[in-house]
């Protein structure tokens, strides 16, 4: 019997018509290098044939009775790829704009949940002949790792060579309704035994985050975020922005300073906020406060579930204006927080997720939005920022190839903005998604990645130049007064 872990089921009890659980990729591919000439029909067809044996994309949820228990997968025998695979063409002249308006639109529109939680709109008349493929799935199916892991099913490494991953039927067995009661029973049953196992390792990571929050080495702590205008409740509409950075730039900023990806990433995204801010009037003194969902696939002792993740929380240096400073500030900051991270249990949080009540959390949701409880008590954190690594070679949709892949996730009551990367063939692809009335302009922010990146490239550069330790770059510090 394949039961969603309680984090997969979370996703879905969190969900509302303003608060969407699916997460969504932009792919732009090219037909010209496909063996046969694009059409439509032979592209859905295509994809068929691919995903029909893979139960990622042909499982659907099956409710337990009275909800005693987290729903479970079973396989849609009346699975029909016109059901999850559409056509749409973009009007003219095709580009940029109408491309970001029409995904934004899609993105705001829940997924059927009677069906397969994924679908996939093949979008024509892009950019002079170019093909757009925008894919949601919903995040009780994925998360960053196994969301990738999916696409090798319809991605490979040549125009003319079969996906990376070949299909696997892996379908369960179907359940009687008399089998799945007594099992969520006894599931319900061994709860207080769960519980008793986890409040003690539970109990020791509060003190060692005591312990090191005294010490000055804890990460970020939640709720000391300032507010700004995308922090409050959400709607259902979505704006999304679309932008490239070079990983080249971004890997030589890295070894030069002596960081990681990640620190530049969330340094050009803490410059980029602090532009956008500052250009209407609206930066705060404190920094803005990241939460950044950390991938706990390689640790996890859980062989179940689709997300294996965990998060930290990073403050992006939106208060200081040097950007050398911001990065090596952030990258002493996230190097705590990644000690701090690795010394909780992979597992926390898909434990704690088990005890997660269907009902009571869609109460709790539904109630949390309509009393606007977002915009009265401390802002939890700002927004959510994800880097998810990709091949470094070219990739094939289809034998179309791939010219950009922009992951976009979800967003939230108290923080309506999304920032997600993905890295592949030496590109670094941004996806900005946010709440339509929290960021009505959401390019007024993209515009400022390739802008911040260049700030930084230039600051070292200029201090390699005059043969100055970049380490210890001089401080200019400059917080708003």
């Amino acid at each position: 019997m394949d039961r969603l872990s309680g984090l997969d089921a979370s996703f879905l009890y969190l969900e509302t018509p303003a608060q969407l659980m699916h997460v969504c990729g932009v792919i732009v591919v090219d037909p010209s290098t496909m063996p046969t000439p694009y059409s439509f029909e032979a592209m859905q067809s295509a994809i068929e044939e691919q995903v029909r044996d893979v139960p990622a994309f042909t499982k659907k949820l099956r409710r337990v009775p009275l909800g005693l228990d987290h729903p479970i997968w079973v396989r849609d025998r009346q699975f029909d790829i016109e059901r999850h695979v559409h056509r749409l063409a973009l009007p003219q002249p095709g580009g940029y704009r109408e491309l970001t308006s029409l995904t934004g639109h899609l993105a705001g529109l829940p997924l059927d949940r009677s069906r397969p939680l994924w679908e996939m709109w093949i979008i024509e008349g892009y950019d002079d002949g170019k093909v757009v493929v925008f894919l949601k799935m919903h995040h009780a199916t994925v998360d960053g790792v196994s969301g990738s892991n999916l696409l090798s099913h319809l991605c490979s490494l040549e125009a003319d060579q079969a996906p990376l991953a070949p299909p696997v039927a892996e379908h369960g067995r179907d359940v009687g309704a008399r089998e799945l009661l007594g099992r969520a029973v006894a599931s319900k049953l061994s709860l207080p035994v769960h519980a008793a196992k986890i409040l003690a390792p539970t109990g020791r990571t509060v003190a060692r985050t005591i312990g090191r929050a005294r010490a000055g080495t804890a990460m970020a702590a939640p709720l000391t975020a300032p507010r700004t205008s995308f922090n409050g409740t959400i709607t259902g509409h979505r704006t999304i922005g679309l932008c490239e950075m070079s990983l080249d730039d971004i890997r030589s900023v890295k070894s030069a300073t002596g960081t990681t990806v990640n620190d530049v990433v969330l340094a050009v995204s803490g410059g980029a906020l602090r532009a956008y801010l500052d250009e209407r009037g609206e930066l705060p003194e404190a920094s803005l406060l990241a939460s950044v969902p950390v991938s706990v696939r390689e640790h996890s002792r859980r062989t179940g579930g689709a997300n294996k993740v965990s998060s930290l929380f990073a403050r992006l240096g939106t208060d200081t204006e040097d950007p050398l400073e911001r990065l090596g500030d952030m990258a002493a900051a996230n190097k705590n927080a990644r000690e701090h991270h690795d010394a909780i249990s992979a597992d926390s949080l898909q434990d704690w997720a088990e005890f997660a009540v269907p009902r009571t959390f869609g109460l709790a949701v539904r109630a949390y939005a309509g009393l606007r409880l977002a915009e009265k008590h401390p802002v939890v954190h700002n927004l959510v920022i994800s880097n998810v690594p990709g091949p470094p070679m070219p990739l094939y949709f289809m034998g179309g190839r791939i010219s950009a892949m922009h992951p976009l996730g979800p967003v939230f009551h108290g923080a309506g903005l999304n920032i997600t990367v993905a890295s592949n063939d030496g590109k670094v692809h941004v996806g900005v998604i946010a709440c339509r009335e929290s960021m009505p302009d959401v390019d007024a922010l993209v515009r400022h990645f390739p802008l911040e990146l260049e700030r930084l490239r230039d600051a070292v550069r200029n201090l390699e130049a005059t043969a100055t330790p970049i380490r210890s770059a001089p401080s200019t510090r400059a917080k708003k007064e």
